[in-house]
């Protein structure tokens, strides 16, 4: 008997990382993680973004453990706290206010599936239409409303039911230099175009699980223009590439847009406690006290750590200025490594979500592989798992990106020595990469 059976005849098939990183992690500081037997990793996965900040950032873990010390309140539903307040007061001094932002706050649930569950419920009831659109390989959950805006065909069967009221169209670039958003305005403005007009609109800015692909900001302000004229609401989805992950705060603002709802979760804590938010335009706040609730929906040591985040990391611009510093220096290694690699086909990304489309998914898995086996994690995304997905913590330190960086250059080498698995058709997205993620669109 081994240490690890006890996952092996207890714990559900349904378990997925373990089965790409096999062993058994302990301890994590900032961007390394460390085994139970004292081997070191350099994360480039944070918690598939839920770690923008590392692991056991001390700032924020002294927040936390200060506050539970104190027997302060853990749980609370939607009651007041000093906690709720005090992260309310932040987040109305270093995000809201300074960007003009009069919305309201919404605390749906602990998680990302939460906060879109609640937008969409959200959008049907202010509209009065049932009917919502989402982008092919977009990712916004696992509960159903969530599954049946997203585009992963595996993700959608494991549903069990039918998806309905939903309709996918073209991301930027899926059909390569066709305008997929004048097909959008053309079937709202066509009757007969078997579109109902819809309550919203959902959109990840950058497809993180969907392969990387990264909308820009002429295409985004398009959608804008598009949803106004057309009475929808706009929805952007910045779970994942929220908080910092692009350089400021909000993925969108490069793009100069405001959207009427946006859903955030994952690095909101900050230590990756469970948490998320629903924000919306005032005007949009139309639900009766308790219409929509969560038990744990209330916890307050997840408020605390997030404020501590806030009051850490967004009094300045010093973040989202290293951010474009170290996406450019990453998109210039990862493009030197695709002019070296033959199966390697093109760099995806802006600020520090990168990647490299491969033109065979094994050979981005052979490279993730080979990677961890080298002391790195990273992992693979993409309809098919052809993309190797570049996702570490804003903070890491240069030496250590540096370090990782070396590693999936070699991974690359070896694993395409070994590459003959059919080849994935990859599309040629029309997206620039933006390297500057705090540059003006």
């Amino acid at each position: 008997m081994t240490a690890t059976d006890i996952f092996t005849r207890r714990e559900s098939e349904v378990r997925g990382y373990c089965r790409s990183f096999p062993t058994t992690f302990d301890r994590a500081l900032g961007s390394e993680l460390f085994d139970e037997r004292g081997r070191r990793y350099i994360d480039l996965f944070a918690g598939a973004g839920a770690l923008n900040y590392g692991h056991a950032e001390p700032r924020l873990q002294e927040a936390l453990i200060g506050y539970l010390a104190s027997g302060r309140v853990v749980h609370s539903l939607d009651m007041h706290t000093v906690a709720k307040r005090e992260l309310l007061e932040s987040l109305e001094a270093r995000v809201l206010g300074p960007r003009a932002l009069d919305w309201k706050v919404m605390f749906p649930g602990p998680t990302g599936t939460n906060a879109v569950e609640a937008a969409l419920k959200l959008a049907r009831k202010v509209t009065g239409r049932t009917r919502v659109v989402g982008f092919t390989n977009g990712f916004h959950g696992m509960t159903l409303g969530s599954l049946a805006v997203t585009g992963n065909a595996t993700k959608r069967a494991g549903a069990g039911t039918p998806l309905p009221h939903a309709s996918s169209l073209p991301f930027e670039g899926y059909l390569g230099d066709v305008d997929s958003l004048a097909l959008l305005e053309k079937m709202l403005d066509d009757g007969s175009s078997g579109l109902d007009r819809p309550a919203a609109v959902i959109v990840e800015t950058v497809q993180a699980e969907g392969g990387v692909n990264v909308a820009s900001a002429e295409w985004l302000r398009h959608l804008r223009r598009i949803t106004r004229a057309y009475d929808v609401l706009l929805i952007v989805d910045d779970i994942q590439v929220g908080c910092g992950r692009t350089g400021r705060f909000f993925s969108f603002e490069e793009a100069g847009i405001e959207p009427d709802i946006v859903t955030l979760s994952k690095s909101l804590s900050g230590l990756g406690l469970p948490f998320a938010l629903t924000l919306f335009q005032r005007d949009l706040d139309v639900w009766s006290p308790g219409e929509h609730n969560g038990t744990f929906r209330g916890f307050n040591p997840a408020m605390v750590t997030a404020r501590a985040a806030l009051e850490t990391f967004w009094r300045d611009a010093t973040l989202g200025e290293k951010v474009a510093a170290d996406a450019e220096y990453v998109a210039e290694r990862l493009a030197s490594l695709v002019r070296r690699t033959p199966g390697a086909a093109e760099v995806r990304g802006r600020g520090m979500i990168q990647g490299v489309a491969c033109r065979t998914s094994r050979l981005a898995r052979d490279v993730s592989r080979i990677a961890f086996e080298h002391g790195v994690v990273v992992e693979t995304a993409g309809p098919r798992g052809e993309v190797v997905k570049l996702l570490p913590a804003l903070t890491i330190e240069r030496p250590l990106l540096v370090e990782a960086l070396d590693v999936i250059e070699r991974a690359f080498e070896l694993a395409s020595r070994d590459d003959d698995d059919d080849v994935v058709e990859t599309p040629s997205w029309t997206s620039e990469l933006v390297v500057q993620a705090g540059a003006e669109s």
